[in-house]
């Protein structure tokens, strides 16, 4: 066996694995891959990364809501603490594959009436 077969090769595999390996957790996979809005009130908060999270109360059902990492809510003008416990939330975004998982990815949300696009070029 050659230098080149026996440290070359499995070295390129183990490189072509590594986007896969990354995709499962950071990726939308998971999702409908369509995009349902929810209103509601935040009721906990867990900012950072890898992506920050949030439970939101719509009308009496906890959503897990992920939101982005700290660079890209800042990037979408989130400033810090306006995601805070008491805060009446709209988000649009895409869901669990798992109906009875009430998980949501935000593409966008609106604080107020001011829109904040996490992934503009989303939809």
């Amino acid at each position: 066996m050659s230098a080149l077969s026996r440290y070359w090769i499995p070295g390129f595999a183990l490189l072509a694995a590594l986007p896969l390996a990354a995709h499962g957790h950071h990726g939308w996979s998971w999702t409908t891959g369509e995009n349902i809005e929810l209103t509601g009130t935040i009721v906990e908060t867990r900012l950072g990364n890898p992506h920050g999270s949030l439970i939101l109360d719509v009308d009496g059902t906890s959503w897990t809501v992920e939101v982005g990492q700290p660079w890209r809510n800042e990037r979408a003008g989130i400033k810090d603490g306006a995601l805070a416990p008491g805060v009446m939330l709209k988000i649009s975004g895409e869901p669990s594959r798992d109906p009875d998982e009430k998980r949501i990815k935000v593409e966008r949300l609106w604080l107020g009436d001011t829109l904040h696009e996490l992934y503009p070029n989303r939809d």
